[in-house]
């Protein structure tokens, strides 16, 4: 993430991947406030991780600068911001060169779960294991649906 206030939204992506089992590291590094940091770590991140989850505010240039200079997928989570509510955040993410790929969630919490679903998704391609908790995650969503059909309706007489 680009700032320690971004933990707050990032930790709903961490809170799936405990869910789902799935080993995560986490780091702080500026795009704009460690350059070199960036860099080195961007140039070096394959050889640990298979996926990556990028959330920063503002400029929100973090998951761009990675993304351009490592070959694994990189996801980026815009923050909400004060002065502009995320979309510059949104926008910083989503507008990238041709060539240079970062899927983009939506701003904040929701975004950040996805991120982690996303990547999940991506690491389940090669692992069964995952493919088949992310089969049961979106029954678990369709049931919770369901139950919540059924409740709404018992509560106006309808059946």
């Amino acid at each position: 993430m680009g700032s320690d206030s971004d933990l707050v939204v990032m930790r709903e992506a961490v809170s799936i991947l405990k869910e789902f089992e799935v080993d995560f590291d986490i780091h702080i590094i500026s795009a704009h406030r460690s350059p070199e940091r960036i860099h080195t770590f961007s140039l070096e991140v394959e050889k640990k991780y298979d996926v990556l989850i990028a959330g920063a505010g503002g400029a929100a240039h973090l998951a761009g600068v990675i993304a351009s200079l490592t070959p694994i997928p990189v996801i980026g989570v815009p923050m909400l911001t004060s002065g502009l509510g995320g979309l510059d955040s949104l926008l910083s993410m989503v507008q990238m060169p041709s060539g240079i790929p970062v899927p983009t969630m939506s701003i904040g919490k929701a975004g950040a779960i996805n991120a982690a679903l996303l990547a999940i998704q991506i690491l389940s391609v090669s692992d069964s294991g995952l493919r088949q908790k992310i089969i049961l995650y979106k029954k678990k969503l369709s049931d919770g649906v369901e139950k919540k059909n059924k409740e709404v309706r018992k509560e106006f007489g309808l059946s």
